[in-house]
C-alpha cells in the first residue's frame, strides 16, 4: 500500500488558515468533501471529531494524524495541511502540531486503515521529510516529498 495511491496534490492545503486543533480537522474534511471523497462531510466530520476526543492523535514531533473509520467513505482518503503556526494537538509528547494527515476509511477496511496510519508514522521519523514539508511552499511541492519518500 502506498500513500500516493490515496492521495493527490489537491488534497493537500499548504498553509491551512485554521487556528486551532478543531478548525485544521474541519478545513481538511471540507477538502475532502470539496473533492468528492465523502458523501456525508458532517457525519465524517463527526466521526473524525468524536475519535480525537477519544484521546489525541499528536503523535508528537509536531505531526497529528486525525482519523477515523466511517462509511461516509467508500475507500481510503488521505488529506494533508501543514498549519501556519503551531497548534495545540494535545499531542503525548507536550509539542505543538503544525503538519496534520486527516485519515479516513470505511468501516470494513480496518487493514488499509492501520496500514496507512503506520505509512504515515514512518514518513515524519526522518527529520529531513519533515523538513522538507515542514518547507514545501505549495502542494505540489509537498505531494512530490510525499511521492518521493513513499516507498516500502
Amino acid at each position: 500500500m502506498k500513500l500516493t495511491d490515496h492521495l493527490t496534490a489537491a488534497l493537500i492545503k499548504v498553509p491551512l488558515s485554521a487556528a486551532d486543533k478543531t478548525q485544521a480537522i474541519t478545513e481538511l474534511v471540507d477538502l475532502l468533501t470539496a473533492q468528492g471523497c465523502t458523501r456525508a462531510r458532517d457525519r465524517l466530520l463527526a466521526a473524525v471529531l468524536q475519535r480525537e476526543a477519544q484521546r489525541s492523535t499528536g503523535i508528537g514531533r509536531g505531526f497529528a494524524i486525525p482519523h477515523a473509520k466511517c462509511d461516509a467513505v467508500d475507500r481510503l482518503v488521505i488529506a494533508f495541511g501543514r498549519a501556519p503556526r503551531p497548534l495545540d494537538f494535545d499531542a503525548f509528547d507536550g509539542q505543538s502540531v503544525t503538519l496534520i494527515a486527516l485519515l479516513a476509511s470505511p468501516p470494513n477496511a480496518t487493514s488499509v486503515h492501520i496500514q496507512a496510519l503506520a505509512r504515515l508514522s514512518r514518513l515524519v521519523t526522518t527529520g529531513t521529510v519533515m523538513d522538507a514539508l515542514l518547507a514545501a511552499k505549495t502542494a505540489d511541492e509537498f505531494y512530490t516529498i510525499v511521492a518521493e519518500n513513499d516507498i516500502d
